[in-house]
């Protein structure tokens, strides 16, 4: 597949690194992608946005920036040039004066959507019974339990943050719906592709698609990679 030189980064979300990514990696480089998984401290927004630059500035060339849950948020908060398009995998989006609270809270949550609640140094950690009941419950248990014991508490500040102009009012997007997400409501996810006028694509999958079904994900950014080739 000619990409002429797009790269792509992946941007991981709360109580995940970037080895969440691993299974979408392999498949992307298999076609000639270069790619990077950049690493969040998930300690603020402004943190989170300030890592994923970094790791912009070491790439040249159009990139295409692929998000999960919270890291929709971050990728949308970037200003770097080289950021193509933008890829949503079962992603938050908020839009102008919002924050990522607003948007996970607007639907109505799943009845195995965890409360979540800082803890005394104000982060927020996933309870370990519910990366099986809602965070990734199409893995198998020795998965689920791996996700769980690597988990990267976000700080609730991160969440609170009213964003500024989101990149996907300027640039070309895609949106990978998921229909059986627990964590973000599936009608929350069709309501931002809807007004983001991204390029949707539905699935039947859990809230991390790039765990549980990583061809799916790897189909929609090679979609984009291509775009922002033949655009070039």
């Amino acid at each position: 597949m000619a990409t002429n030189h797009v790269g792509v980064v992946l941007v991981h979300g709360a109580w995940a690194d970037g080895s969440s990514w691993s299974k979408v990696i392999g498949p992307l480089k298999a076609e000639g992608v270069e790619v990077v998984a950049a690493p969040l401290p998930l300690t603020s927004l402004a943190d989170d946005v300030a890592a994923l630059d970094r790791v912009l500035e070491r790439l040249d060339g159009p990139v295409v920036l692929v998000g999960h849950a919270y890291a929709g948020a971050v990728i949308g908060a970037t200003r770097d040039p080289k950021a193509a398009a933008l890829v949503y995998v079962a992603a938050l989006a908020p839009d102008e004066g919002e924050t990522v609270g607003d948007v996970f809270h607007r639907g109505r949550p799943h009845p195995r959507t965890p409360e979540l609640q800082p803890d005394a140094h104000g982060l927020v950690w996933l309870p370990e019974d519910a990366f099986a009941g809602a965070f990734a419950q199409h893995a198998p248990a020795e998965e689920q339990a791996l996700l769980a014991a690597v988990q990267r508490p976000i700080a609730a500040a991160s969440i609170g943050v009213p964003v500024g102009r989101p990149l996907w009012k300027d640039r070309p997007s895609w949106f990978l719906i998921a229909e059986q997400d627990r964590m973000i409501a599936p009608d929350t996810q069709r309501f931002m592709a809807e007004r983001m006028g991204a390029r949707a694509r539905p699935h039947p999958v859990d809230h991390t698609p790039l765990v549980t079904a990583p061809q799916e994900v790897v189909d929609i950014v090679l979609d984009a990679v291509r775009d922002v080739a033949a655009s070039a």
